[in-house]
């Protein structure tokens, strides 16, 4: 007898659609100003500074009022926010600053130079003279920069432009050649040279390329720095026993900068070793490993914040290192860090530990205007909602209510650990008879089914904050919650332990006997029940003594055998901290 009438005590999982959270009782049993001024929803006086921006509101075309007045001495700052706006936190650096330039392959040396190429030994220019004089020359550049043009010399073109070649060749040939005679001079290929690439690089060993090519190139040719060993910022270009340049590849990375280089045969690049390193990460764009600069062995924390180019939300820093062989931290401002000598290995938190002085809210339902608005962060419900702008022959402000993320994630703490007691409560227990524990198995069975159902909850974080009477409690906001304003209602819902359930539209004079009797009147399991009403705003009276309202529920709860008492008081209790229709459950 007692697992047949176990059906029962799912059905009245229905009943008990929106029941309040402990800390939604909490709020009906307070009240505070009225969502409604006196007046009935006419719009502020003219003294009312309207803090939403006149801009972000519809035209006046229609009857519309908010949902209080605030004058400028009691308001704060409420603001239109886009959506979207998040503070970005990039992980832990774990990548060197740089690694990225040599990651696609590199290119193949061009056979046709740019006319920015500078001719160096070894190219091949072309030249034709024809008039009064011809000539047909294919010379190569020799070691001096020259070439060497019949009846007229040697002409110097080391260190010429190629687009500038033509120019030069002819300003040569008419010293000796001022009338009828024409030329053209064009460099055919720059000259192929050896460039040896060695140190801490993937594949060391003789790159050939153009004597214009960056080191960029050769380095690319020969797989790049290695990131785990290399550095960056200590790059040597050997000529003979001579060095003719030091590449510090940040300048190119941040300034774009790379020293100009006419490359030659038997050149040799080294690439040093990996310097000490310092990570940034946390609220900021580059979020890498950076190298010490070549000569030194420390950076300091307004070196790092120029390479690292915090976000405007940092305010504050976590530096961990070791110091003297221990693990060594500590907490700074950003303009403490500034004046801080960081060491090999210490990575850099950049955090945002100020509370911001505002909070975003949304606005759902019937509203006119903005659906996110930006406040002071103390600033209460009702004092928001005189800003609210709405009209009154839709919107229902009485039944405003709150849903909170916060508050949603307590819920389903709750009903997690309700579900926990049921499942040892239910799995525990000791039977007298092997009839009992046949019964109880058969409990067992349909009460595991609910208790998966139930692991699906997925609660709102209603919270209400309005009473019948149309008044509010002034709660404070916090940030992310989400303000509905339900549409006005014209028919109820009744539902539960009726023959058809359905919505019966509210007429004056309407008992509650009169709502279920349209719905068919009361099912068989129905006869002896209590009945209960669930408002637009969540509210849920239990035996109530007056008849519900446009938008509300009425459901109408089945009897309960007292033989189940016990676990029906069990599966009620979680039902109540749901705070969530249990329609979902019973899919």
């Amino acid at each position: 007898m007692r697992a047949s009438r176990l059906p029962l005590l799912l059905l009245l999982l229905s009943a008990f659609a929106a029941a309040p959270a402990p800390a939604q009782q909490q709020a009906q049993q307070r009240q505070g100003a009225p969502l409604l001024p006196p007046s009935g929803m006419m719009p502020p006086p003219a003294a009312a500074q309207p803090i939403l921006p006149a801009e972000a509101l519809l035209p006046d075309t229609s009857p519309t009022a908010r949902v209080g007045t605030t004058t400028e001495a009691e308001g704060g700052p409420v603001l239109v926010a886009p959506l979207g706006e998040l503070d970005r936190r990039p992980g832990p650096a774990t990548a060197v600053f740089g690694a990225s330039l040599f990651v696609a392959r590199p290119t193949a040396p061009a056979d046709t130079p740019n006319p920015n190429y500078v001719i160096g030994a070894g190219d091949r220019v072309s030249v034709s003279v024809w008039g009064a004089v011809e000539a047909q020359v294919l010379a190569v550049v020799d070691p001096e920069g020259n070439i060497f043009l019949p009846s007229i010399g040697p002409v110097r073109l080391g260190g010429v432009r190629a687009g500038d070649v033509q120019q030069v060749v002819e300003q040569q040939v008419r010293r000796i050649y001022t009338q009828q005679v024409q030329v053209y001079a064009v460099l055919l290929t720059p000259g192929r040279v050896g460039v040896f690439v060695t140190g801490f690089v993937r594949m060391p060993g003789r790159h050939q390329g153009s004597g214009g090519d960056s080191v960029l190139d050769y380095l690319a040719r020969a797989g790049g720095v290695d990131p785990s060993r290399g550095s960056y910022r200590d790059i040597a270009i050997l000529r003979g026993d001579r060095t003719i340049a030091r590449v510090d590849l940040y300048d190119f990375l941040l300034r774009g900068r790379l020293p100009r280089i006419q490359f030659q045969e038997g050149d040799t690049i080294i690439v040093a070793r990996q310097r000490r390193l310092v990570g940034a990460d946390g609220a900021v764009r580059n979020n890498f490993l950076f190298e010490v600069p070549a000569g030194g062995t420390t950076l300091s924390g307004a070196a790092l914040m120029d390479l690292a180019a915090p976000l405007p939300s940092a305010t504050n820093v976590v530096v961990r290192g070791s110091r003297n062989g221990r693990p060594w931290s500590r907490y700074a401002t950003l303009e403490e860090l500034r004046r801080l000598t960081l060491q090999d290995q210490d990575v850099v938190s950049f955090i945002s530990d100020a509370p911001a002085p505002t909070i975003r809210v949304s606005i759902e339902g019937s509203r006119i205007g903005p659906s996110v608005l930006i406040a002071d962060r103390d600033i209460g419900l009702c004092d928001l909602l005189n800003h609210v702008e709405v009209d009154p022959a839709l919107a229902d402000p009485a039944s405003v209510f709150l849903l909170r993320p916060g508050l949603a994630a307590q819920q389903r703490r709750a009903i997690n650990e309700a579900l926990d007691r049921l499942e040892r409560q239910l799995f525990l227990s000791m039977s007298a008879t092997r009839s009992v524990g046949e019964v109880r198995a058969r409990e067992a069975e349909l009460i595991s089914t609910y208790i998966q159902r139930g692991r699906r909850i997925q609660p709102e974080g209603r919270l209400v904050v309005s009473d019948g009477s149309g008044r509010c409690q002034d709660v404070r906001l916090v940030d992310g919650d989400v303000i509905v304003i339900p549409e006005r209602a014209d028919t109820v819902l009744v539902a539960g332990e009726v023959v058809s359930p359905q919505p019966v539209v509210a007429r004056p004079g309407m008992t509650i006997e009169d709502f279920i009797g349209r719905a068919g009147g009361r099912s068989q399991r129905g006869e002896r029940g209590q009945v209960m009403i669930r408002r637009a705003s969540g509210q849920v009276i239990l035996d109530p003594q007056e008849p519900p309202r446009g938008g509300d529920e009425l459901i109408v709860l089945p009897y309960l055998d007292p033989l189940a008492f016990q676990i029906a008081a069990d599966i009620l209790n979680l039902v109540f901290q749901s705070a969530i229709s249990v329609r979902t459950l019973l899919r």
